[in-house]
């Protein structure tokens, strides 16, 4: 199981654990504490599930610029590509790809010693560049459920074609909009994080992932440094 996904239901339970201590709070603000709560673990637990899924998805992010996810469950693989680079993580390397002056080079690394939890390596890198990641995403929601000035509200859409919970958070801190689909995958994202305006918004979804996903862009160069990394 991807290592992000035991920190994701520690984040979920760690929300329900903190406002079920409140014990001396007012009714109304008990009922409010309990939603967000609830509606913090849905979305946790969505996202938990989809790591551990075959699935692939394009991004618009702002300013014309694309992005997209893929990951497989057998063999266990993942990779991120942005505008101006790429990291993909299996169980044989981990290839981290850059894109510089309009050339592209690669580098191959060995393999981490937990290989099968890919997902932390890739979404460490992403989140590096900018991208909105899931665990961020769940980062800023139990935040924000566990204070009692941010109001979060949500709404159902509809994204690429994929039915979407969102929410809106406010009231306290940095506002944002984060939508999540029924299959857990992120949909879209509005807001700021890491004291950096983001936006993404899903425009493809499938649930097949063609094996180029994971391999160097066509004509990058590739140094393999697998022979000479002790």
């Amino acid at each position: 199981m991807p290592a992000a996904s035991t920190t994701l239901r520690v984040l979920a339970a760690s929300v329900i654990a903190s406002l079920s201590v409140t014990g001396c709070q007012a009714l109304d603000d008990a009922g409010q504490a309990l939603g967000r709560a609830d509606l913090v673990n849905d979305l946790a637990a969505r996202m938990d599930r989809a790591l551990e899924q075959t699935w692939a998805a394009d991004y618009q992010l702002g300013g014309g610029r694309t992005a997209s996810i893929a990951q497989t469950k057998k063999p266990l693989r993942s990779s991120y590509t942005w505008p101006d680079g790429k990291i993909t993580v299996t169980q044989e390397a981990v290839t981290t790809c850059a894109v510089a002056a309009a050339r592209t080079s690669c580098t191959v690394l060995p393999p981490v010693l937990t290989a099968g939890r890919p997902s932390v390596a890739v979404y460490g890198e992403a989140g590096r560049h900018g991208l909105v990641t899931p665990p961020a995403v769940i980062h800023l929601l139990t935040t924000a459920a566990l204070d009692p000035e941010a109001t979060i509200t949500s709404s159902d859409t509809t994204l690429a074609g994929n039915h979407a919970t969102c929410v809106d958070v406010s009231g306290a801190g940095d506002r944002f909009t984060a939508c999540v689909t029924t299959e857990g995958v992120l949909g879209s994202f509005t807001g700021t994080l890491d004291g950096r305006p983001e936006e993404l918004a899903l425009t493809s979804y499938t649930d097949t992932v063609d094996p180029r996903a994971f391999q160097p862009p066509p004509g990058a160069g590739v140094v393999d440094r697998r022979s000479t990394k002790q």
